[in-house]
């Protein structure tokens, strides 16, 4: 079995994939997508059975493996999955009426909508920006002052939806959330990633990780999700509410898995590949 690697940054995870691959007995076929070329009128050999996305960039991510499917090759995950996972508007619509729950959300086409939805929804709210990852420009706006703030600052930015406000409520949870990852038909390991200097729990913002036990809800929770959202190797982002129990936050279709490699001790890339390799044998 020839695994390709899509990628434009070698970290850690697809190091490890490599290796694992190997160690399996099947061969690594890295792509590295920041030289790659493809042309309309031409087919492309790129020599693996199957591609596994891992491009940091979202952009390039999606754009590959639009390309790569394009030239007959299955990726994983695909670009209508990563199209609605990058987007977070995407994201939290799609399970929303799905009857998964989510914080409660409104996208507004101008400031003054911003206002509006914030003012409906209660203050404190969450501005997001509708793609991006790491909880970079995720902010907390206690009031119409701050909110307008942070959309004056939105406004200038290069961001490709830079005019339209994601606003959501501010979940009221531990300094904590949980990441479980969906694997093929499962939904095998989870972490915690606990933060109490910041109520953005994520890993890359000082977010510690540690292990979690997942429970039946969890596990069906997150296979729910996936059967909504698609793809094969999903990140799933849940918080903990008093009242309402688990809700979705977030989905990543490229995630990140080092930190739960270190605290779990699950081998999160074997895991992967023997999921592929179950898929490619059928």
């Amino acid at each position: 079995m020839k695994v390709g690697i899509a990628y434009d940054l070698p970290r850690w995870e697809e190091k490890n994939l490599i290796e694992e691959i190997k160690k399996e007995g099947h061969e690594p076929v890295p792509f590295y997508s920041k030289q790659a070329i493809f042309y309309s009128d031409k087919q492309v050999n790129l020599d693996a059975d199957f591609f596994i996305q891992r491009n940091v960039s979202h952009s390039r991510a999606l754009m590959t493996s639009f390309l790569i499917e394009n030239q007959g090759y299955p990726v994983f995950n695909d670009h209508m999955t990563l199209i609605k996972c990058e987007n977070k508007a995407f994201t939290t619509f799609i399970l929303s009426r799905a009857d998964i729950k989510t914080p409660r959300t409104a996208i507004a086409m101008d400031k003054e909508g911003a206002i509006a939805a914030a003012t409906e929804i209660g203050y404190p709210i969450v501005m997001k920006p509708i793609e991006g990852s790491w909880g970079r420009m995720v902010a907390k706006a206690i009031d119409d002052d701050t909110l307008r703030s942070y959309m004056e600052y939105q406004e200038f930015t290069s961001m490709y939806y830079k005019s339209m406000y994601y606003v959501q409520e501010f979940v009221k949870k531990p300094d904590r959330d949980i990441r479980i990852f969906a694997i093929g038909d499962e939904a095998p390991v989870g972490i915690y990633r606990v933060n109490s200097k910041n109520w953005r729990t994520n890993t890359a913002l000082g977010a510690k990780a540690e292990p979690l036990k997942i429970d039946p809800e969890l596990r069906e929770l997150a296979l729910k999700v996936k059967e909504k959202i698609g793809g094969f190797f999903l990140g799933v982002d849940i918080f903990e509410d008093r009242e309402r129990g688990y809700i979705i936050d977030e989905v990543n279709g490229v995630p990140e898995f080092k930190n739960t490699v270190r605290v779990t001790g699950f081998n999160v890339s074997k895991y992967l590949i023997t999921k592929l390799s179950e898929w490619y044998k059928k």
